[in-house]
């Protein structure tokens, strides 16, 4: 890996640099909107202390950052086949959401690792093109994956987890994925055991890439490694696990929360139930695919004495017959809508579970894949929501959790509170900070095979 100027001459050239133009900070979120809707509350502190972040998007990504005032720079699909299309690869594991977090390993988890390894040796040539004619001063990754390219780019990159805090494992941390309590069990184990089995495959393949890109290979079941230069997890303090091994804080820095900067919103105006509580009901831009599923729950939605969003994504056409309570839309700026709502009904993405936390609301979690179960679990353990089965479920139970959460006092106060540390942390601005004392570092930390 090229390495950078000595430390005189580097800190030389970052003075000079600043005197002519403001550092240009590329960020590359995975093809997922909580990833990228992450990073565009970073790049906006960013831009503030006088940077210039710009976007390295996936096909199908492009507008989305550019709707906040970013430049867009496309990352072109090498390969024959095109890119992966996350909506087609989810309708077809949909089966899968119905199983165990155990079981998803075999029928959803293997399958998905198989397609981001693809997708990061497709992404190769293109982003390391990308990259050279950007030039960038510092790369943020939001991604589960590595790219080579910014490895080998010679300038310092940061990992962002805006997934579970369990993807940093240690010994008294869940395995990631698993949906495991935190009280270490036999299940810890078999799942783990199971894990690396069905990713091995899959690791193979990326092991023998990174060689090839001159890049030491990460322990089995890992497609990632910390940054040598900073990682920031978004998990808040509420949450976040006991750890046997202390992460190195200089390197390590939890955001206590990281929620972007939306425009004002308000409020339709319903046909019952004006002055009634809000819920909010988002499974994100894939979850929301599973229209009869949702069509079960505006049944229930019906029959309560509430107010209802629905984000329906690409399939709001789809809804024809809405209640009088409910109200549905394809978009919802969500951080300006769950610090108005009374309860947010979700998936567990991070995103959504840390923005919950961050406004005092309380969270009624039902996972099908990935970190989901873990945030789930989570909710439960430390008090600040439910989880309930995305389909194991009756009218009855998803009617009595949603009366429970709104009428439950003692975590709404508590939620409050939590909320109050969380706004005063300012993760946004943390993370800007961060990333821009990177520039006071002397020396790129070696990345080289062994």
């Amino acid at each position: 890996m090229a390495s950078l100027p000595p430390s005189s001459s580097y800190r030389a050239n970052c003075c000079e640099d600043r005197m002519v133009q403001p550092k240009t900070i590329a960020l590359f979120p995975e093809a997922s909107f909580g990833a990228a809707l992450n990073c565009v509350g970073i790049a906006q502190e960013l831009r503030r202390l006088g940077a210039r972040p710009v976007f390295i998007c996936h096909p199908g990504f492009s507008g989305v950052f550019s709707e906040y005032g970013f430049p867009e720079y496309q990352l072109e699909d090498a390969g024959p086949t095109g890119p992966t299309d996350w909506n087609d690869f989810i309708s077809k594991h949909q089966d899968a959401f119905r199983q165990s977090p155990f079981d998803q390993l075999e029928s959803y988890v293997g399958p998905t690792w198989d397609a981001i390894v693809d997708t990061a040796i497709r992404a190769e040539e293109p982003l390391r093109q990308l990259l050279s004619r950007l030039k960038p001063d510092a790369i943020v990754l939001d991604n589960v994956v590595m790219f080579p390219a910014i490895a080998n780019c010679g300038v310092p990159w940061v990992r962002i987890v805006s997934c579970a805090e369990t993807e940093i494992g240690d010994p008294l941390v869940p395995p990631h994925l698993s949906g495991c309590a935190e009280t270490r069990d036999q299940e810890w184990d078999r799942f783990t055991v199971t894990y690396e089995k069905v990713t091995a495959p899959a690791h193979r393949r990326f092991v023998a890439f990174l060689q090839e890109c001159g890049l030491k290979s990460p322990a089995a079941g890992s497609f990632l490694d910390p940054s040598p230069w900073l990682n920031l997890l978004l998990a808040p303090d509420i949450i976040r696990h006991q750890r046997q091994q202390q992460l190195d804080p200089q390197k390590f820095v939890f955001l206590n929360g990281c929620v972007r900067q939306e425009a004002a919103w308000l409020p339709p105006r319903f046909a019952s139930h004006n002055e009634a509580p809000l819920v909010l009901t988002s499974f994100g831009s894939l979850g929301a695919m599973d229209v009869d599923m949702m069509k079960r729950m505006i049944g229930v939605f019906e029959t309560l004495p509430f107010r209802f969003l629905v984000n329906a994504g690409h399939w709001r056409d789809d809804y024809t017959q809405v209640p009088d309570n409910v109200f549905i839309d394809s978009w919802f700026p969500q951080p300006s809508v769950v610090a108005q709502s009374g309860l947010f009904i979700h998936h567990g993405g991070n995103n959504s579970f840390c923005e919950a936390l961050y406004f005092g609301v309380p969270s009624l979690v039902m996972p099908y894949c990935w970190d989901g179960h873990d945030n789930a679990r989570r909710a439960e353990e430390t008090g600040v929501g439910l989880s309930l089965g995305r389909y194991d479920w009756d009218e009855a139970a998803l009617g009595t959790a949603i009366c429970k959460l709104l009428k439950d006092v003692p975590m709404r106060e508590r939620l409050k509170a939590n909320a109050a540390l969380m706004q005063q942390a300012e993760g946004t601005k943390k993370a800007a900070k961060s990333i821009m004392g990177l520039f006071e570092k002397s020396r790129m930390p070696e990345q080289k095979a062994g």
